[in-house]
């Protein structure tokens, strides 16, 4: 049963109170690493160890042009020394905004253990050949799904199943198949956020969170940024 204090009428619905956040660690600038990529790298591993369910989900939020924003979950799959890595189809919603504006915000939110991270940054493409190592990796259903699926286009009932058919029997293989020569689509691929903000959130009683956050210095190289590292005020 939620803890939450819900009040409602015909046209209103009003929450009050919330689970108070009792973590007993704190973080500061001096506990934690100087590069946010790293302190990311302990936080993802100590979130799996405690078996946080779905560590690896995240919040994309992308926006127009003209700044009308969107979020979604998605799923984080890689960490390099550049930044944050996903997986999408290159026509979606999403990919359509990235290259109208080249920013993104992630966050994590790992509940079970009380902590946050957000990153803001400017995004690239992988190239064809990162593209290709992982689309490999994926189990031969979700490589059939990434060509049958025209993603955030309309959709009627059952034309999903149909173009999915027409794959499967152009590729010669099942979705339940655990190997398959299916090519990887020149629409689908990864985008990677190159972080130039990452903010580490603990919460703490009271909502007097722990936050601490690292701003990329500005012209230091992007494989080998430098940061400067302050608490902030919850």
């Amino acid at each position: 049963m939620s803890s939450l204090s819900v009040s409602e009428s015909v046209d209103r619905l009003q929450v009050q109170g919330h689970l108070q956040y009792d973590t007993p660690d704190h973080i500061t600038p001096s506990n934690l690493h100087p590069s946010p990529l790293e302190q990311f790298h302990i936080w993802f591993n100590d979130a799996r160890n405690a078996n946080v369910r779905e560590p690896d989900a995240m919040s994309l939020s992308t926006a127009t042009a003209s700044g009308i924003p969107s979020s979604r979950m998605v799923l984080f799959k890689q960490l390099d020394k550049r930044g944050f890595v996903f997986y999408t189809n290159y026509t979606s919603r999403k990919s359509r905004e990235l290259e109208e504006n080249p920013q993104a915000a992630l966050l994590f939110f790992w509940r079970e253990m009380s902590r946050q991270v957000r990153v803001l940054g400017t995004v690239e493409k992988l190239s064809k050949e990162e593209n290709e190592e992982y689309f490999k990796s994926r189990p031969v259903g979700t490589q059939l799904g990434a060509w049958a699926s025209k993603q955030s286009s309309v959709v009627g009932e059952d034309v999903l199943a149909s173009r999915l058919a027409k794959f499967v029997e152009q590729f010669g293989v099942q979705t339940s198949d655990k190997d398959g020569d299916v090519p990887l689509p020149d629409f689908w691929g990864g985008w990677r956020v190159i972080p130039r903000e990452v903010e580490f959130w603990l919460g703490k009683p009271s909502r007097l969170h722990d936050r601490v956050r690292y701003l990329r210095v500005a012209g230091s190289p992007e494989d080998q940024p430098r940061w400067i590292v302050d608490r902030l005020s919850p």
